[in-house]
């Protein structure tokens, strides 16, 4: 489908508006004379359905976030060649202009790589077919078509920049290349780049992460280790802003892998502490939402043979793949609104050197660092204790403050931070506001339940209390111009007035888990900003309609600011009013699958099969993803054990042989597969499901399938044990070893008359076969992954010799795969998406209705979407327990691949892809049963919504 994409935009009155300028210092960016601190949510459009964009991107906002970051995908926007589709899901304008619409800032990248983990690093499956490409290099094939992806793709962009009247503040170019090359390699390159953008119209800052370019700011992309990235960057830029371009704010996942949940909300609350007292003046959190795989877009990367994306691409985000708020989002929307609090200094500040830190840094299990700016300074006190404790610091000036910090914490404390004409606030104690609400100077104060905290106001005109309602201790100096509360957390707000000369100061005193409920809110013009605490989740409507939820409703929920019913606390029962249309939610429909095997047998001799001589991999065949079935026969002079030898597979395959399933195959870049033969004439059948192309490595462009020749009649050495040192040392690759230096390793084997080999696995640089030296084009040992054929150095019946320094252990894969030429396998046959889909069903096995099919199965399920009450925000997974392998089809949107090894479980079903009558399709590889399927809501969606107002 080809589509124009959306232009309302473009159109819209607030364009017409004179053009904000944007420039920058060696600090921050600066906006209209303003300084900014560009906090960034990284949301990619196509891993959602666009009926998500608002509510993902409302988050963004009321957690704090003033800016997105999305990568464009080229191989989303041109699936095939020349047919370029902007339309529905894929119209990146108008995710660009609902940016806009909802005031959000953003940072656009667009490639031509984008690696994220997407398939082929963002580019087209077909591109991989042209003649002599190279990519991410001066290639002239390669430019020409990303000029034409730029002619296409630039223009959207360039429309909605700041400089326009859009929203875009800053444009990538490329990619991570820094892991790849250092910047005096990559220049031809990356001005390539650099240069196509601006002919076309970039006329904002062009950043570049991981590497830099002429003309660009550069960031860094890391999840620890500010320090160091801080210093780094100011050095070789020292007049440009420092930005974290990617901080990873959890990780993606594969395929038999454990779940990536290592990053705890504690832990990246520590991180964001350290990045800011870095001095780092942007953050772009990757991911704030992660989203779906969806398709056969998950992609694959280095460290094994076979580490695939999940369909999931949760990342264990502060959103999930659901668009559900985590423990982390509370922690990025607290953080957040700490830094907007009080951006003015930050943005201002210094870092202070240990001659400026008034008391010990390291001192009783604490550190402390400082930045300053005029007489204020915020210090960062990090515990290297194993419980919380309380540090008590006197500042200067005479001011004793607690600082309650838990085990692992970064805890800011303001030193006489300006808040108001004269007015200056110490505490150690996490504050955010500091701003109008309503018509007060609204401050909230953020401590566990029952603990007490400590606040102090300076000014130059005497200050009072003028309404104690949290039962505050206080001490004033002398003159009245210093006042000193001290106050407990109670579960249950309190709110403290002071008055300092003619400005009204309002405390709100909160507990930790309160803060975390608390929400702000960007009201529409002239309304300001409002604050609504104690509430689970909110979202704000396209009409700016504010609704929530609360779990408990004897929670107290405060409402500040301008709301329509005023001012006000009440609890959440009050507000929640139950829909007329409904008790609460159906139950959705139990399945009823009708099923039908793929007889694989006749599969591929059936009209539409494709004769190939050697079997083609997927590009070569015209197929972007799915699977393909690849058939043969061989004679056998007797039944026995072979060796079936592919020499070029980069996916997982299952091989059958007579219709017997053999092995399903894992370890791929090249296998030896164990094979029963019967005597006389076998027919072999390889099933292979693209599994995904590398989305980062020096390697992209790797062919799917099955590439060039098969061969029988092999074997499979395993090489990680007994390798031999100079010194007589015996190292296991296969086992924790720690030899010091990188010790050239030695190992003998025997070919016999084999007179072809292929080393598989995890070899490192300086490898020779027989005293030559073994070309490794592009390889880094921490790849730890690469297929090398060694058949020109290799001497058959002679005893052979392999040299390889130590690089690492343990491996998880080292083997010689050895095969005779004249073992070639002819005269295949392969059949597509049209003759294994569900089109091409046979007649219902009885093995499928009672227990496992022991071959491939496609299933159907029809039912009828539920008629849900309004007042739910539903969200639908599907659990497939019991399955093996395979991929979901609904309703003609391909839901992604599914694996049963785990470590996902449950798979997304967009509500927003249903319709009245629906068709789940699924196939299964082993024809499981699927009687314990269901589809079934996520926790969320059974709790009802109210309106606020």
């Amino acid at each position: 489908m080809v589509a124009e994409q959306s232009t309302a935009w473009l159109t819209d009155p607030r364009r017409k508006a004179a053009a904000p300028e944007l420039v920058y210092d060696r600090r921050s960016f600066m906006l209209n004379g303003e300084r900014i601190f560009v906090n960034s949510a990284s949301v990619h459009y196509f891993r959602m359905p666009r009926s998500e964009w608002r509510e993902v991107l409302m988050k963004a906002k009321l957690a704090g976030m003033n800016c997105i970051d999305t990568y464009f995908a080229w191989n989303v926007h041109e699936p095939q060649e020349g047919g370029w589709d902007f339309a529905g899901d894929r119209d990146c304008g108008a995710f660009l202009d609902l940016c806009a619409e909802l005031g959000l800032w953003v940072i656009a990248r667009p490639g031509p790589f984008i690696c994220a983990e997407w398939d082929f690093g963002g580019y087209p499956w077909w591109l991989g077919t042209k003649e002599g490409i190279r990519f991410r290099q001066v290639n002239e094939t390669y430019l020409h078509y990303t000029d034409l992806y730029f002619d296409r793709i630039v223009p959207v962009i360039r429309d909605r920049q700041i400089s326009r009247g859009g929203t875009v503040i800053l444009v990538q170019v490329e990619n991570e290349y820094g892991y790849l090359a250092d910047d005096e390699q990559a220049e031809g390159y990356m001005q390539y780049l650099r240069n196509g953008l601006l002919k076309r119209g970039i006329d904002v800052p062009l950043i570049t992460c991981v590497g830099g370019a002429e003309g660009t700011i550069e960031g860094a992309n890391f999840w620890s280790g500010a320090d160091r990235h801080y210093a780094e960057l100011r050095a070789k830029q020292p007049d440009t802003p420092k930005l974290v371009t990617e901080f990873w704010t959890g990780w993606f996942e594969h395929w038999g892998g454990p779940s990536a949940t290592q990053k705890t909300a504690p832990l990246l609350e520590k991180r964001i502490m350290e990045i800011v007292r870095a001095g780092f003046t942007g953050i772009s959190h990757y991911m704030f939402f992660g989203g779906t795989n969806f398709g056969g877009y998950g992609g694959r990367t280095v460290g094994a043979s076979d580490i695939y994306m999940v369909t999931s691409y949760d990342y264990d985000a502060p959103l999930n793949e659901y668009g559900r708020i985590t423990e982390k989002y509370a922690s990025v929307k607290k953080l957040s609104y700490f830094l907007h609090a009080f951006r003015a200094f930050m943005l201002q500040a210094e870092a202070l050197t240990e001659q400026e830190v008034p008391f010990p840094r390291h001192s009783g299990g604490y550190s402390v660092r400082g930045r300053g700016s005029g007489k204020g300074n915020m210090w960062f006190v990090e515990s290297h204790q194993e419980e919380r404790e309380t540090v008590h610091m006197t500042l200067d000036g005479g001011v004793t403050v607690p600082v309650a910090v838990h085990p692992g914490e970064i805890a800011p404390v303001l030193d006489r931070i300006p808040i108001g004409e004269g007015i200056h606030l110490t505490s150690g104690s996490l504050i955010i506001g500091n701003e109008i609400v309503g018509k007060e100077l609204t401050l909230f104060v953020a401590a566990d339940r029952g603990q007490r905290s400590c606040v102090v106001i300076e000014a130059a005109e005497p200050v009072a209390i003028t309404d104690n309602g949290a039962n505050a201790l206080s001490e004033s100096t002398a003159d009245g111009r210093r006042l000193r509360l001290d106050m407990c957390h109670f579960e249950e707000p309190g709110i403290i007035r002071i008055s300092a000369g003619e400005q009204s100061i309002r405390f709100v005193v909160l507990t930790g888990d309160a803060l975390n409920r608390t929400w702000r809110i960007e009201g529409r013009s002239g309304e300001g900003v409002r604050y609504a605490v104690g509430l689970d989740d909110i979202d704000v409507g396209k009409d700016g309609r504010v609704q929530g939820t609360a779990a408990d409703p004897e929670r107290s929920v405060l409402l500040l600011g301008h709301w329509s019913g005023g001012e006000r606390c009440v609890t959440a029962g009050e507000l929640q009013t139950r829909e007329p249309s409904g008790p609460g939610l159906p139950q959705l429909p139990a399945a009823v699958w009708e099923s039908s095997p793929i007889e694989l047998q006749t599969v591929v001799a059936e009209e539409g099969a494709v004769l190939t001589g050697d079997p083609l991999d997927f590009g070569r065949f015209g197929q972007d993803y799915g699977y393909l079935l690849y058939a043969c026969d061989f004679d056998s002079e007797q039944a026995g054990e072979d060796c079936l030898i592919l020499p070029d597979l980069q996916d997982t395959a299952r091989v059958y042989n007579n219709g017997e399933e053999q092995a399903l195959v894992r370890q791929v870049g090249a296998a030896a597969v164990p094979l029963k033969t019967v005597q006389g004439t076998n027919r072999l059948q390889i099933l292979v499901q693209h599994m995904g192309r590398l989305n980062f490595s020096p390697y992209l462009g790797e062919t799917k399938g099955l590439t060039g020749p098969v061969y029988r009649g092999g074997r499979v050495l395993d090489l990680r044990r007994d390798w031999h040192g100079e010194d007589g040392m015996v190292v296991h690759l296969d086992e924790v070893s720690h030899p010091s230096g990188a010790p050239l390793l030695r190992k003998e084997f025997e070919p016999g008359g084999m007179d072809r080999a292929i080393i598989a696995g995890a070899v490192s640089q300086g490898l020779r076969i027989n005293g030559t030296p073994v070309e490794l084009e592009g390889y880094h040992d921490w790849f730890a992954f690469c297929t090398v054929d060694i058949s020109r150095y290799v001497k058959p019946g002679e005893v052979n010799l392999i040299e390889m320094p130590y690089a690492s252990s343990p491996l998880n894969r080292l083997e010689l795969i050895m095969f005779r030429n004249a073992e070639r396998l002819e005269d295949w046959s392969m059949a597509g998406a049209g003759l294994l889909g569900p089109g091409a069903w046979k007649a219902v096995d009885a093995a499928v209705e009672t227990g496992t099919a022991g071959g491939p199965v496609w299933y159907r399920w029809r039912f009828r979407r539920p008629l849900w009450p309004s007042g739910y925000n539903i969200r639908l997974k599907l659990r497939l327990t019991g399955m093996s392998k395979g991929l979901i089809v609904l309703n003609g949107h391909d839901l992604g691949r599914f694996w049963q090894i785990g470590p996902q479980e449950d798979y997304k079903v967009p509500a927003d892809w249903l319709r009245k009558e629906n068709e789940l399709l699924l196939f299964d590889e082993e024809g499981r049963h699927p009687g314990q399927i269901r589809l079934m809501y996520d926790g969320p969606s059974r709790q009802p919504w109210f309106a606020l107002e």
